[in-house]
């Protein structure tokens, strides 16, 4: 039996910025429980993490620099995940969590299997199609600064 601790409320996610560092472009993005932005401490762990854990260098012949990532200041722990995309079509995603009152506290959880919230996975849903329309799809041919444009801010 599933006991709901809480019921659903929508949370907003905000496009924060477009991140440069060492050649990748990565749009960061806020969720949270409450408020309108994750607080600032965790968007700041965020890209340090993502300076320890992304690939260098950032453009190979199957590594674009570019990529997306996710703040959530959630209810019981913040969330942390790096996202990339590389051959094409694939995603490379990297998880850390923190307890919500203690934010400087990440631990690395992507080998337990966890991969995102229902909140998140809206993230990665939004992101999966910006990459076939402005990329794989693209009557144009791909186009990585579309890709960039395309930026998600909802309730959701």
């Amino acid at each position: 039996m599933i006991e709901i601790e809480e019921s659903y409320k929508q949370r907003p996610i905000r496009f924060l910025e477009l991140w440069d560092h060492s050649g990748w472009t990565l749009k960061i993005y806020g969720i949270t429980y409450q408020g309108e932005f994750p607080r600032s401490n965790i968007i700041e762990r965020a890209k340090l993490l993502a300076c320890e854990c992304l690939p260098r260098p950032a453009i190979t012949e199957n590594r674009y620099g570019v990529g997306f990532i996710g703040v959530h200041d959630g209810r019981g722990a913040s969330f942390i995940f790096i996202d990339w995309w590389s051959d094409e079509n694939e995603l490379h995603h990297q998880v850390y969590v923190a307890p919500h009152d203690n934010p400087e506290e990440f631990t690395y959880v992507t080998p337990t299997g966890l991969i995102a919230c229902v909140w998140d996975l809206r993230v990665l849903c939004f992101e999966r199609e910006a990459w076939i329309q402005t990329v794989l799809a693209n009557p144009n041919g791909p186009n990585v600064q579309e890709y960039l444009n395309l930026q998600l801010n909802e309730d959701t």
